[in-house]
């Protein structure tokens, strides 16, 4: 059936649009169930369930994600703000550790795992080279 859209009104193509995506819907249904009674049929000639056919994917591995990770930094002046460490530093995050004295550790959440250890001060060990002189 061949519509000329060119002479219908506005109200008109809005409900050709409507029309038409009903159908569409209607037809996407009809399919799909078309496709269920061919796989339902194809199971019983086999003797086999839909679950061994498509085992069912649970787990981490199945997904791919990793899931969320516990935060290791907080922001000091908005402890609402929270950073796990992982992917692009936070402008907070960059912001802070700009600030003279502040490092990433200092903003280390306690309760984070292990806090990692301040870093010892130790005077570099000069060495003397000795010659002997015969």
């Amino acid at each position: 059936m061949a519509l000329n859209l060119e002479n219908l009104s506005p109200r008109e193509l809005q409900t050709v649009i409507a029309e038409a995506q009903s159908r569409l819907e209607s037809a996407r249904s009809n399919l799909v169930q078309d496709v269920r009674k061919k796989i339902d049929a194809l199971l019983n000639i086999s003797g086999l369930t839909l679950v061994e056919v498509y085992p069912s994917r649970s787990g981490k591995k199945a997904t791919g994600k990793k899931g969320p990770v516990a935060s290791k930094y907080r922001d000091p002046s908005d402890p609402t703000k929270t950073w796990s460490g992982r992917g692009k530093r936070p402008l907070w995050f960059v912001a802070a550790i700009k600030k003279r004295g502040v490092t990433a550790e200092s903003l280390l959440i306690e309760s984070a795992g292990k806090k990692l250890p301040a870093k010892a001060t130790t005077k570099k060990k000069t060495t003397t080279k000795r010659t002997s002189r015969a």
